[in-house]
């Protein structure tokens, strides 16, 4: 069965460019207009993959991403971006979206973008549930694999497909020093077109989750240079 991509987009002409594209690569699509348009559509089709972009009448894609993310957090969301905007992909990131593209894009690059990312949720699915325990320990933080929340002191966070699998990575390699690319390939696939600034962010946003004090992270570290490590309390 073929994967269903839900499209918001407001331009007509970009939206029928999509739609043209990702039926010719065989997916079904749900196209839409507008974003309180794309979340009736979400809540009633319950698609594999969201490509949100930003700008949108009614809700923008940043309103749909939150609403989606407060009860869903495996639902891959892909943000459409103006080029040059870094606030629009820093946001986008902080309220759950796994993954941007800027326009203008190339054909190829997004095509690549939604297969690596619908892949890496399959693969997810099919992991041995003998490896990777339903709840594991991060520092003083607890993840949830089958809620897709960590808990730390009180506070209780959701989080996205993305997360999920860079903490699953972290801790199955506790205290090693995990190179930037490393990451990259494990989590966003060997195909990823985007730059390591996007592993920079979600660890940012991880070390909200995770880290009594994000500021000071204790447990998620940079290696200068080089990449990132869990440090593991025990």
């Amino acid at each position: 069965m073929s994967s269903r991509v839900l499209i918001a987009e407001d331009d007509a002409n970009l939206r029928q460019g999509l739609i043209d594209l990702l039926e010719g690569e065989g997916y079904q699509v749900l196209p839409c207009s507008d974003g309180r348009q794309a979340l009736d559509c979400f809540h009633r089709e319950a698609p594999d993959l969201v490509l949100l972009d930003v700008m949108m009448p009614e809700l923008s894609g940043y309103d749909v991403c939150r609403e989606i993310r407060k009860n869903d957090g495996c639902t891959p969301i892909i943000m459409l971006t103006a080029k040059g905007e870094e606030i629009d992909k820093v946001v986008g990131l902080e309220l759950g979206a796994d993954d941007y593209v800027t326009k203008p894009f190339g054909l190829h690059e997004l095509r690549a973008r939604i297969a690596a990312v619908l892949r890496r949720v399959r693969n997810h699915r099919t992991e041995s549930p003998a490896t990777l325990p339903e709840r594991f320990p991060m520092g003083q933080a607890l993840v949830d694999r089958n809620t897709y929340q960590v808990t730390v002191a009180d506070r209780t966070h959701s989080l996205t497909s993305r997360e999920m699998k860079l903490l699953e990575i972290f801790h199955a390699r506790p205290n090693q020093v995990l190179s930037r690319n490393d990451l990259l390939n494990a989590a966003w696939g060997i195909d990823y077109f985007g730059t390591t600034r996007t592993l920079d962010q979600h660890i940012a946003q991880l070390r909200k989750k995770i880290e009594p004090d994000p500021s000071s992270p204790q447990f998620l570290l940079t290696v200068h240079g080089v990449g990132y490590k869990f440090q593991s309390p025990g």
